[in-house]
């Protein structure tokens, strides 16, 4: 080969060793570019992810929002709490304004007006009943009120005649103890016939009426058409439930801060509703099972919500004190196992730990952690405890 050749082609390929070299350092730069390019993206979205959910517990809000979500605020402020002691009670019938309805005789059920459940006034008609006993008694008044009327002609004409002497003395006093004699069996006969006096009302022949003693509820009904009573029948109970009565057993070492007047408040949670009332009743006797006594409260209940058989707590109150931080049990929540309130701030709202003290009718004392006068929210506070973890969930992401 030409020497000429051989240096030429020797030239070209160290060239093209210069060229591939450098091509794949660009290579490597442009590598190393985009792995620092990605960084910096990751860098800036989590920068950006700080600054959206900012420092940990913040929860970001506007107005509307929070109008929006149905959260409501609330001041913490100092306040008197009634320390008290719950106890698990059932709302029952008052017995002062429940009755029980029976035949005062024997006999058939003819009608029956009123249904249970239904409510009732004074004197409405409940059921009306035939019986042979009514029936006997009337005729029984009848025949008096007849003798009675023959004893008083008798007795006037021997009156006239005595005083005319034309009879004896002796016709006049019989004809006068005849008439006293009629007199008082016509007042019998009318006794027999006013026991049914009252919720019992008589209408004539054989039949008479039951009616309703008071304004109440039908709470029990056990007679239809064409069933034989008697006096030992219940037909109805009625029951005032305008009014209801709370009841609970105290044990004997709680009875000497359960007394008569004290302040009780009554809670259902089904209801999600609470009303105050005061202690009317503690018992001077143990039951022999519980072994405790039985405390009565008597409960204004115009709407008819508390139901007799209702499962209910009654916070008695045994002292009270004036606490310094107060706010409404709505505002606690219970996030990471620590009770939490949620502080208003410029921008939403802000997650604060809180310490507690007492609760009484609805309020809770804190005792560590907030100052008086900074507003939290109350009813839809669960809104933002929610909230706070699903960006908790998104931050450990």
């Amino acid at each position: 080969m030409d020497k000429k050749l051989i240096v030429v082609a020797a030239a070209s390929l160290a060239l093209g060793i210069g060229i591939g070299s450098m091509w794949a350092g660009n290579s490597g730069i442009d590598a190393h570019a985009d792995e620092a390019s990605e960084h910096a993206d990751h860098a800036e979205e989590g920068t950006a992810a700080e600054g959206e959910h900012g420092e940990e517990g913040h929860i970001e809000l506007t107005a509307e929002q929070i109008t929006a979500a149905g959260i409501q605020l609330a001041e913490a402020k100092a306040q008197r709490i009634s320390l008290g002691l719950p106890f698990p009670g059932e709302v029952r019938f008052d017995e002062d304004r429940t009755a029980h309805v029976v035949p005062r005789v024997p006999g058939v059920v003819e009608s029956v007006s009123v249904n249970l459940g239904q409510s009732v006034k004074k004197g409405q008609l409940l059921a009306v009943i035939a019986s042979q006993q009514i029936s006997d008694q009337r005729s029984e008044q009848a025949a008096a009120q007849r003798r009675l009327a023959l004893a008083r002609t008798t007795y006037e004409r021997e009156k006239k005649l005595w005083q005319d002497k034309i009879s004896a003395e002796q016709d006049f006093l019989q004809a006068r103890q005849a008439l006293e004699e009629a007199e008082i069996a016509v007042n019998n006969a009318r006794q027999k016939i006013s026991v049914l006096s009252g919720s019992v009302v008589a209408t004539g022949g054989n039949r008479y009426e039951l009616r309703a003693p008071f304004d109440g509820v039908v709470v029990e009904k056990h007679l239809t058409p064409g069933e034989v009573v008697d006096e030992t029948t219940a037909a109805f109970t009625l029951s005032d439930l305008s009014r209801v009565w709370v009841t609970f057993g105290v044990s004997p070492k709680d009875l000497n801060k359960v007394q008569v007047g004290k302040p009780v408040t009554v809670s259902a949670a089904e209801l999600k509703a609470e009303v105050t009332g005061t202690v009317a009743y503690v018992g001077s006797l143990l039951g022999e099972q519980t072994r405790t006594a039985t405390v009565r409260v008597t409960l204004e209940n115009p709407q008819g919500s508390w139901r007799p058989g209702l499962f209910v707590t009654a916070l008695v109150a045994t002292d009270s004190r004036q606490a310094q931080v107060a706010v409404p049990e709505a505002a606690i929540q219970t996030v990471e196992d620590k009770p939490t309130v949620f502080v208003r701030t410029d921008d939403g709202f802000k997650a604060q730990v809180v310490e507690l003290g007492g609760r009484a009718a609805g309020q809770v004392e804190v005792t560590a952690g907030l100052a008086p006068g900074v507003q939290v929210a109350s009813d839809g506070s669960f809104v933002l405890k929610s909230e706070l973890g699903k960006a908790s969930a998104e931050h450990s992401h």
